[in-house]
């Protein structure tokens, strides 16, 4: 008998997840993106070159972010504005680079990072690869598609 409770538990619970998930799914579907489409390019740069510079090194401590290197966004990607002596690379993240997200086209996120010598020598490759592939018009689809290429191909 208890068996029996527990498997129709089990199996109303299963149901109901279903159900949820279905109807999450539909509704997520029917929700609008605030930011469907990638906005003009002059949107995602920053006309001031020192403000850029300044939120960049806000990602760490000055005794780290005074002697790093630090990239500013250009029309085509990420440009040195600041050469480095210890290795850590500042540089001001985009919405495009984030995770898949309704703010994936958002011109206002920023976000400021420093990374250390290793993860400039690895993750910022990715980073500003796909910043370029960003402000070429590259949707989040074409995107994901040639990161799985590029990582097949290792």
């Amino acid at each position: 008998m208890r068996k029996k409770k527990v498997h129709a538990i089990a199996i109303k619970s299963f149901a109901l997840l279903v159900v949820l998930g279905t109807a999450y799914q539909a509704t997520a579907q029917d929700a609008t993106t605030p930011y469907p489409k990638m906005a003009p390019i002059d949107q995602y740069l920053m006309t001031d070159r020192g403000a850029e510079i300044a939120l960049a090194r806000s990602a760490a401590p000055e005794s780290i972010s005074r002697d790093a290197e630090v990239l500013i966004l250009g029309r085509h990607g990420f440009e040195t504005a600041v050469k480095g002596k210890n290795g850590f690379v500042c540089i001001v993240g985009r919405s495009c680079t984030s995770a898949a997200d309704p703010d994936f086209w958002n011109p206002k996120v920023r976000v400021p990072m420093c990374l250390n010598a290793p993860a400039a020598r690895s993750y910022l490759l990715h980073l500003t690869k796909e910043t370029e592939w960003g402000l070429a018009g590259r949707t989040q689809a074409q995107m994901n598609e040639s990161i799985t290429v590029a990582i097949a191909k290792k």
